[in-house]
């Protein structure tokens, strides 16, 4: 493991693994498997095994401010000097511009976080979207049937799905493209 993703791992088990260890349990599979995965982003490998170990911090206690964890991890990503790009991946993981729009946040999100579409941000959102709550492997398909099923049909969470699924579903294939390569 390099520097910044030691770094960040060491981060993600301090505020998560035990306030919240079943986050830390998808964390850590997150994390190895974005690390996995560093052969298709060539220089940005360290980046991003960092973004998956570091995806999820903003649901945190100490951490958590507006209740949407992209934004809030991020903004803690900066205000602990990490660097801007990494906030950036970690800000719009996985469709969060989608959920930031349904909490009224996507203002906020767009103007302090610049959105990247990069094989490593496909790349993060992969590692993210094939792993369970428990850090099991996961199809795309089975992840989303687990959130939708977790939160329930009414909730903000399954709602902002409905239209963040088709781009998801697209940064799935061009990274699933990268690997058959």
């Amino acid at each position: 493991m390099n520097r910044l993703a030691g770094r960040a791992a060491q981060v993600s088990e301090r505020w998560l693994s035990v306030a919240l260890p079943r986050r830390w349990k998808h964390v850590q599979a997150v994390g190895a498997k974005a690390e996995s995965l560093g052969q298709l982003v060539g220089n940005d490998a360290e980046l991003l095994a960092a973004a998956g170990w570091l995806h999820d911090i903003g649901y945190a206690p100490g951490i958590a401010d507006t209740g949407f964890h992209a934004l809030d991890g991020a903004r803690w990503l900066l205000r602990q000097g990490f660097e801007l790009r990494l906030a950036s991946l970690v800000a719009h993981h996985s469709c969060a511009s989608y959920e930031a729009e349904e909490r009224g946040l996507k203002t906020a999100l767009m103007a302090e976080f610049p959105l990247e579409q990069s094989p490593t941000s496909d790349a993060l959102w992969f590692a993210d979207m094939t792993t369970g709550p428990d850090g099991q492997d996961l199809t795309v398909e089975e992840r989303l049937a687990e959130i939708r099923e977790r939160y329930g049909p009414d909730d903000l969470v399954t709602r902002f799905w409905v239209k963040a699924e088709a781009p998801l579903l697209e940064a799935i294939h061009r990274t699933k493209e990268r690997l058959a390569l």
